[in-house]
């Protein structure tokens, strides 16, 4: 059987993008400079959470729309994740001018998301499948806006508090990318059992 060239392009069509969930992807994107400019520049932290919370309701609602509707794509399996790192990164970054230890919270998210997407790749070299969200990333991601609110609202918060809080969400964000980094592999060798069947009926 001949082999499937790889190309972004096949998947970059108007059909995958141009979907109902992929445009409130984008509108997440597009929130997330008011977010950083309600929170360092208005110090507005009361509205700055309500514009996370309306961004994580569009990403309850565009993920509802893509199943109820048929609306799924690689291309949103791809866009939904970024666009939800790019809200948490830029929030973790507004934060940690008042709280240094989410300095830690950072460093790890861009190690875990670099890694992430070299496997992301690797696995979809091999094997054309997209992963889509697993429960523990949406275990990770609750648990991050969580404490991240309480942050924002909580201008009073002890250092305690406060480590206690990171500490707990750096030790999820831990688990959740060990445990995807297992999926991963499952997929590898999932993929590779079939290539090489798919080699011997060749034969």
């Amino acid at each position: 059987m001949k082999k499937e060239k790889f190309l972004i392009r096949d998947k970059l069509t108007k059909d995958q993008i141009l979907t109902i969930p992929n445009l409130l992807s984008f509108i997440r994107i597009l929130l997330i400079p008011l977010i950083v400019w309600l929170y360092c520049v208005a110090d507005r932290p009361g509205w700055t959470l309500v514009v996370i919370t309306i961004s994580g309701l569009t990403d309850v609602v565009d993920g509802f729309i893509a199943r109820r509707f048929n609306m799924m794509s690689d291309f949103g399996k791809a866009i939904d994740p970024i666009a939800d790192k790019l809200t948490q990164m830029a929030v973790l970054v507004s934060l940690v001018f008042k709280y240094e230890l989410m300095l830690l919270l950072i460093i790890y998210m861009v190690i875990k998301e670099l890694v992430s997407f070299i496997l992301r790749l690797i696995v979809y070299r091999r094997t054309k499948i997209v992963d889509g969200a697993k429960w523990h990333g949406k275990l990770n991601t609750v648990v991050l806006y969580l404490i991240m609110a309480v942050h924002i609202l909580w201008y009073e918060i002890t250092k305690v508090w406060s480590t206690i809080l990171i500490l707990i969400s750096f030790s999820i964000m831990v688990m959740s990318s060990v445990l995807y980094t297992i999926s991963s592999a499952f997929c590898l060798i999932r993929g590779n059992g079939e290539n090489k069947n798919e080699k011997v009926l060749d034969k």
